[in-house]
């Protein structure tokens, strides 16, 4: 899309815009995580056991047998399933979106995914049977392009010098979005458009149409923010050297990445990554079994991560940028993981607990930054889309294996197991952290 400088909407955004535009997804992304449990109940009473639903209830059932498991672990694996659908299509379509980016340039994409991400809320709002919500998850899933798309702004309107203390504040977007978004879920949920307006049932509206509105009414929001405050970042002399977009395997476009720090450092970071979800997949459950944890209390435990994740990375990580490079960094960050997940793993007490969080909110407020710093420190400026929306899309794939992985070691061998695994990657992503190197500045 071509550039002018004599319109508002045509000039390139600040950092601020790039940060709004982040958090204002984050939230409408994550305002269905505390949904979950409901939702299957949901779909149980309206849709039982047939079709869609019934299918992989069965299959999960069958899993949970095979492991010695009974129904309510199934329900467990069911949650898993359909995080890792929708994580599944990310891992797909990141990669795609980012090279479209990188193609045609950055504010015309993020209009497109952002638009897209709002047809597949307005089909959860009138998803009145399972077959409908999936195919929302889909749609969602197929367009959520655009937070690569948008980190890749962000290394286009940033000298090479304060690229990652500038990816911090990515991270920070990332984690009061994902602090908010549940948040006003779990408030959300108590309104059901249904009891006050009965009508609207005939239109497939449902119990968690109120979440769903909320997310569709910020995905809007975003669409007229993008649309008056985000021109193009992407110069034309980057568009024409960029490759033309195909959606291709992922895992070849990952293992085709020319330079090897390229590939080790995504390969980092995608073992960190494993790690990191596991913890989150096992925490809550830990919680419950060994401190008798109540969903609100949970509540509170996510909430304070997500608050020194925020601290960390828009803060913290800032400072240290501007004394040490990011390699260095890095393997401060998954050193401290390392110290986290054991304390976590072995608390005896709830302080223990909130202490081994603060050294692995820590942890992952020097990783995040520093490897996607890195990552794109490493790329040209014609293929940061492209390298960044692998970067992403390796982020989904760790989303789509781990949960049924962690919670399957979780009820088999316990919660200890679970976060001494995740010890030992993190510590294995330090060692292979060692061998990167400094990026050019």
């Amino acid at each position: 899309m071509p550039s002018s400088a004599s319109t508002p909407s045509h000039r390139p955004p600040s950092l601020g815009v790039i940060f709004l535009t982040l958090y204002i997804d984050l939230i409408g992304f994550s305002i269905i995580f505390p949904l979950g449990p409901d939702l299957l109940q949901y779909y149980l009473a309206t849709d039982g056991h047939s079709g869609v639903l019934g299918w992989l209830l069965g299959q999960t059932d069958a899993l949970a047998r095979a492991l010695g498991h009974d129904s309510h672990f199934a329900a467990v694996l069911f949650g898993g399933v359909i995080s890792s659908f929708f994580s599944i299509l990310q891992f797909i379509f990141a990669p795609f979106w980012g090279a479209v980016s990188d193609r045609h340039g950055r504010r015309g994409v993020l209009l497109l995914t952002v638009a897209g991400t709002g047809l597949g809320y307005l089909v959860w709002v009138l998803s009145g049977s399972f077959w409908l919500f999936l195919l929302s998850r889909i749609v969602t899933g197929a367009f959520s392009g655009n937070l690569s798309v948008a980190t890749a702004a962000v290394a286009d309107v940033t000298s090479r010098g304060e690229r990652s203390r500038a990816m911090g504040l990515v991270g920070a977007a990332f984690g009061l979005g994902l602090v908010t978004g549940p948040t006003l879920g779990a408030i959300a949920v108590h309104w059901n458009p249904v009891e006050h307006f009965p009508g609207l049932a005939r239109l497939g509206f449902n119990p968690f149409s109120g979440p769903a509105l909320i997310a569709l009414a910020l995905c809007l929001v975003n669409l007229v923010w993008i649309s008056l405050r985000f021109g193009e970042t992407l110069t034309p002399a980057a568009r024409a050297e960029a490759r033309d977009p195909r959606i291709r395997n992922p895992l070849a476009a990952i293992l085709g990445l020319a330079d090897p720090a390229i590939r080790r450092a995504n390969i980092v970071a995608f073992v960190y990554s494993v790690a990191f979800v596991a913890m989150e997949t096992a925490l809550t459950f830990l919680a419950a079994e060994r401190f008798g944890y109540t969903a609100r209390q949970n509540g509170f435990l996510l909430a304070y991560l997500g608050l020194c994740a925020i601290v960390t990375q828009g803060y913290i990580v800032r400072r240290l940028l501007l004394r040490v490079d990011e390699v260095r960094i890095l393997f401060a960050g998954l050193g401290a993981s390392v110290v986290g997940l054991l304390v976590i793993g072995f608390a005896a007490a709830p302080w223990m607990l909130y202490a081994g969080l603060a050294a692995l909110a820590l942890g992952s407020g020097l990783v995040n930054p520093a490897s996607t710093g890195l990552i794109s420190l490493y790329s040209t400026a014609a293929e940061q889309g492209r390298v960044l929306g692998i970067f992403r899309s390796l982020g989904s794939l760790s989303r789509a294996i781990t949960p049924v992985l962690a919670g399957a070691v979780f009820w088999i061998w316990g919660s200890a197991t679970v976060f001494v695994i995740g010890a030992l990657l993190a510590a294995l992503a330090a060692g292979l952290s060692l061998r990167l190197p400094p990026p050019a500045k």
